[in-house]
């Protein structure tokens, strides 16, 4: 099998860290691995199957030889390093926003639309999280019959705003079980026992940035420029795995029972609805692995055209929002063996 060298661009980020373990666990054809990072993190040793390797500083310019790079950094560092990477013929999946929405930037995710992946241009991109696991929820129902509106809230683990969100958690419970004050870095309130409706700056409408995401990134996935998503996220006191609960308004009638057999065979999904025996997806479940857990199944009583279903999902943000589904767009592209040295 041929092997490629891989680069990781924010190594040493929550992301970063977990796309050389989702590398590892799927056995990825790795030749050779080059990790980058910050200054501050810059001659640090990792270990990656084993084998002891050195964080380098990232720069511009130093992306030679590498075959595809996978982003795990915010977009203003994605600027900056990208392009020159691309110019060094390199294959970059880049995990911020800072792309998403460029017409000729593939948006992907290999359960929807992988056919997208023969259309890059040197860069392809990596929806949101809350977005990757949303469509991979509903993606099959919409084969059976077009989704027209979806309403979405989000609940959204504090692992989604980094380490420095679960660090702030921390603190805070043991902060308020001794009795003493503390601060708030990562989140402008605080998170233990509280929720915070918002996540990313509002627009003139009153929506946030990371809500209107959804939409825009989901009319891109699935083709579908008419697609109306009215969104609310919600930043909640979970480690790790965001949560969903999306109505859907589809083009076509379609009952709970049809959606029910249809997403028992959904590519990335796992039924778990049998709420009579308390059955149904939580954040705990989904952690730490691949699969978007979906349940809850139920029609919407508020259409009364039979063209409504709710449905609550939940799934791993730092893997299958980022890291893995990354790692799967790299082996869809060593498949397709597409422009890959």
């Amino acid at each position: 099998m041929k092997k490629y060298n891989i680069g990781i661009l924010g190594a040493t980020g929550a992301v970063g860290k977990e796309m050389m373990k989702v590398l590892e666990e799927r056995n990825f054809p790795v030749e050779n691995i080059r990790l980058f990072a910050s200054s501050r993190s810059a001659g640090k040793k990792v270990f990656f199957k084993g084998k002891e390797y050195e964080i380098e500083e990232a720069k511009k310019g130093i992306y030679e030889g590498i075959d595809i790079l996978l982003g795990a950094v915010e977009n203003e560092q994605a600027k900056e390093f990208i392009p020159s990477a691309i110019e060094n013929g390199v294959v970059v999946i880049d995990n911020s926003s800072a792309y998403r929405m460029v017409d000729d930037v593939p948006l992907i995710v290999p359960e929807v639309n992988s056919e997208a992946v023969e259309a890059h241009k040197g860069l392809i991109a990596n929806p949101n999280c809350a977005t990757i696991i949303g469509l991979v929820a509903v993606n099959e129902l919409n084969k059976y019959s077009e989704i027209e509106r979806m309403i979405v809230s989000t609940y959204q683990a504090v692992s989604g705003a980094g380490s420095g969100g679960i660090t702030e958690l921390n603190a805070e419970i043991k902060a308020i079980a001794e009795g003493k004050d503390f601060t708030m870095e990562t989140f402008p309130y605080q998170i233990a026992y509280n929720l915070i409706p918002q996540i990313g700056g509002f627009d003139e409408k009153g929506y946030s940035s990371e809500e209107m995401k959804f939409q825009n990134e989901g009319r891109k996935i699935l083709n579908n420029p008419k697609l109306k998503v009215n969104c609310t996220c919600i930043r909640v006191p979970v480690y790790r795995s965001h949560s969903e609960s999306i109505t859907i308004e589809f083009k076509d009638k379609i009952d709970a029972e049809k959606a029910r057999e249809i997403l028992s065979k959904a590519d990335g999904v796992k039924l778990v609805d049998d709420p009579q025996n308390k059955k149904y997806p939580m954040p705990l479940d989904t952690s730490d692995q691949d699969l978007v857990y979906v349940g809850r199944i139920r029609e919407d009583i508020s259409n009364d055209e039979g063209k409504g279903l709710t449905l609550w999902c939940c799934g791993d943000q730092v893997r299958k929002g980022a890291a893995t589904n990354a790692v799967q767009i790299a082996e869809l592209l060593i498949k397709k063996r597409n422009d890959i040295k």
